[in-house]
């Protein structure tokens, strides 16, 4: 089968591309970034999605099935650059499906559409509403996109979609919301609060992606993996120091004395939990995880320990020296 993967270049969408392509698929990608090292039997095009020469793409490779993992989830990309490459985006990917008779389209979202509030349920499943949009308005655009998609199942009949809503990833890439949290020596935590957090091994999300390819699944999906866990305790087990604050304090400070970068609205991701209920997609693909919680730590650890301490930087660059004695 043809397959045609967006976002390629991205950590988590080169596993996928490898996986199908154990598997006797044929692969084609687009990125507007290289993918360094890429096989030489997988078509990579540095194009932006929006653009004719993607379109371009469609037309000539003609693929079976499209993987749409072209999203920006990093909040550093705000206003409407953000709204046209996540809404506007999606918006090509589906009329290109269309206009090219793709038989199955993936839509990988996020499992952060449903928004951390403290009445929402503990365990969300796929016909729950989003929640709390006011509070985190940079989300909005990739909920919207995520409905868009959705809206595919009914308005395409004739297109098998799979919209997926996958919780946090971490590995030994770092990439992610959670592996960002998590990358510096100290992270902050909202004082008297310790929320869940559903995560999965980056190469059991790529296998789910994978498989969802391979079963066709049609519908809304929740995917997870291991039972969550405290922040607290993946941070203890990250290696890393937690430094609660009360919310107020917590603002002023992100982005400063070491903190991670943060917009207001996460804040409320610090406080509430968001775990996803996934017996659907199970059930719907036969999926299992590989990487239970206390592995998928250790391998994002092994990768990146936690950051020496400014302090035992300059005493050890002191002793290399040899202005420091024993």
């Amino acid at each position: 089968m043809r397959v045609l993967i967006l976002g390629i270049s991205g950590g988590v969408a080169q596993r996928v591309a490898l996986a199908l392509r154990e598997k006797g698929h044929t692969l084609a990608g687009i990125d507007t970034r290289p993918w360094e090292g890429a096989p030489p039997d997988i078509e990579v095009h540095e194009v932006d999605l929006r653009k004719r020469a993607a379109e371009d793409v469609f037309r000539t490779f003609r693929p079976e099935a499209v993987v749409h993992m072209a999203t920006v989830t990093s909040l550093r990309v705000q206003g409407e650059e953000r709204h046209r490459i996540n809404m506007g985006g999606t918006r090509t990917v589906f009329e290109h499906c269309r206009t090219y008779e793709v038989k199955h389209a993936v839509f990988v979202g996020r499992h952060t559409f449903y928004g951390a509030a403290p009445d929402s349920a503990l365990y969300h499943t796929e016909d729950e509403p989003p929640k709390e949009l006011a509070s985190f308005p940079e989300l909005a655009d990739l909920v919207a996109a995520d409905l868009y998609a959705s809206t595919a199942l009914w308005r395409s009949p004739e297109l098998t979609t799979s919209v997926l809503r996958v919780c946090y990833t971490l590995g030994p890439s770092a990439q992610g919301t959670l592996a960002t949290f998590l990358r510096g020596r100290r992270v902050p935590m909202v004082a008297g609060y310790d929320p869940l957090f559903q995560f999965m091994h980056e190469d059991d999300v790529a296998s789910a992606i994978a498989l969802t390819v391979e079963k066709r699944a049609r519908g809304v999906f929740n995917v997870a993996g291991p039972q969550p866990l405290p922040l607290s305790v993946i941070i203890r087990e990250a290696q890393r120091l937690p430094v609660p604050l009360p919310m107020m304090v917590l603002r002023q400070l992100l982005g400063r004395f070491g903190l991670p970068r943060l917009p207001p609205g996460a804040l409320y991701h610090l406080k509430y939990p968001i775990v996803v209920d996934a017996r659907a997609f199970r059930e719907a693909t036969g999926f299992a995880y590989r990487y239970d919680e206390v592995r998928t730590i250790q391998a994002f650890l092994e990768a990146h320990p936690p950051p020496r301490a400014r302090r035992e930087e300059l005493f050890d660059r002191l002793e290399s020296l040899g202005l420091m004695r024993g």
